[in-house]
Formats: structure tokens, C-alpha cells, sequence
């Protein structure tokens, strides 16, 4: 018996993004989650949140997606053991979708204690008088950008999530990184030197993954606008 290839740290991330892919195609929940999620990060740029507020609701949402993400497993392991009806089967199931049942119910909790107040508050003076903090939008950014990267190689059904497919994942987020560090420091003395050093290692990046035959040039592009224009948006709609 020929001895198993260590896995490597790269291939293990590889591995854990190839999962969450998969179940954005397969699972109509998982989708469904996936957009409450982009639409609650949208929101939150409209509202005045401090961070403790915007970590309670990235760690509500990150909590949500994880026991899907484990109630598909357990689905598919069970799927695999058996394919006759069986108690203890549907008991499994009925459990891990319980699971997800109690991680949607806390997140609609933490989102109505959050979000109430801001919400009753809300008006169009103050859409037009907020100046988000950078921290924030560049939070949101990523994370958009993050879903949009997920979302289409997941509609491509091509690559990896780290291996090749269209666009590059780290690409978006080199190029995301630029956008927002162009808009943090632009009116500093520095923020040009700063900005062009940013842009020429977010270059790099996309450099390294065709040297790497990871992915093709039209793929490499594609990241870049991606993270460049969902970066720019954001920051030229509320910074």
C-alpha cells in the first residue's frame, strides 16, 4: 500500500473553500444564506454601528453558515451509510437541522437588537451626513468581494476555490486591498508613494498566480476589476 501525500496548509485551505463552494451550488439554503448575509453587510453601511455591534453580527452570520455547512455534512455522511428510511437516520438529520434552526433564531436575535434601534432612528439626513469609517468599509468590502468570488465559481463550476477558475480569489482581494488604501490615505502627503507600493504588490499577486499556471491571465484580470470596482463602490458611496 503506497504511503498517503501529506497535505499541505495551501491544499488544506483549498480543500475547506472547495467545501463551502459546493454547498453554494448544491444547497438552496446555503444560497439563501449567502444572500441574507450580503444584504445584511450592505445594510450596515447605511447605519451608524460600532465595531463591538458589526463583530456581534459578523460573528452571528459566520455562526449561521457553519451549521449549515455542518448539516450538510451530516446529510451526506448519512446519504452515504444508508439509503433506506431509518429512525435513527432522520433522527441524525432532524438534529443537524436543528442545529442551523438555533443558529438562524440567535441571528435574527442579535440582528433585532442591533439593527432595531438604528433602524427606528434611520432617516435620509443621515444617509447623506454619515462618513463611514474606513475600517468598516473595508470590512464590508472584503467580505463582498469574498461572496462574489464564492458565488461565481460556483455558478462556473470551474477550479477551485484556490486552485485555478474564474476570477482569481486572492487577485479580488489584492486589488480590493489597493482600492481601499487608496481611498484611506489619498489626501495624506504620502498617499501616493503608499498607494503605488500597495498596487504594485496587489500586481505582484496576480503575478504569482500565472507564474504558478494556478490561473490565466484573463482570469488574473477579471479578479482585479472585481476587487478594484466592489471596493470602489463601496467607498465612493459612503466614505
Amino acid at each position: 500500500m503506497a504511503p498517503q501525500r501529506k497535505t499541505t496548509l495551501l491544499q488544506s485551505f483549498n480543500h475547506a473553500f472547495q467545501g463551502i463552494v459546493d454547498s453554494v451550488r448544491r444547497e438552496r439554503n446555503m444560497r439563501i444564506h449567502f444572500a441574507v448575509a450580503l444584504g445584511v453587510l450592505i445594510l450596515s453601511l447605511f447605519l451608524n454601528l460600532s465595531k463591538l455591534e458589526l463583530v456581534a453580527i459578523l460573528i452571528a452570520i459566520s455562526f449561521v453558515l457553519m451549521m449549515e455547512l455542518v448539516n450538510s455534512a451530516i446529510e451526506a455522511v448519512v446519504d452515504i451509510l444508508t439509503d433506506e428510511f431509518h429512525h435513527k437516520a432522520k433522527a441524525a438529520k432532524d438534529l443537524a437541522a436543528g442545529a442551523v434552526l438555533v443558529a438562524a433564531v440567535n441571528a435574527l436575535a442579535v440582528a433585532y437588537v442591533i439593527l432595531a434601534d438604528h433602524l427606528t432612528n434611520f432617516s435620509l439626513q443621515l444617509l447623506t451626513a454619515i462618513r463611514r469609517s474606513s475600517t468598516h468599509l473595508t470590512i464590508v468590502s472584503f467580505g463582498v468581494v469574498i461572496v462574489l468570488v464564492i458565488v461565481v465559481k460556483a455558478a462556473r463550476r470551474k477550479g477551485t476555490p484556490l486552485s485555478g477558475g474564474l476570477p482569481s480569489g486572492h487577485t479580488a482581494l489584492a486589488f480590493a486591498g489597493w482600492a481601499a488604501v487608496t481611498f484611506i490615505v489619498g489626501e495624506t502627503r504620502e498617499g501616493l508613494l503608499v498607494s503605488a507600493i500597495v498596487l504594485l504588490v496587489a500586481a505582484l499577486v496576480g503575478q504569482s498566480r500565472m507564474e504558478s499556471g494556478i490561473h490565466s491571465l484573463m482570469e488574473v484580470l477579471l479578479g482585479a476589476i472585481l476587487g478594484m470596482l466592489t471596493t470602489t463602490l463601496i467607498f465612493q458611496l459612503w466614505f
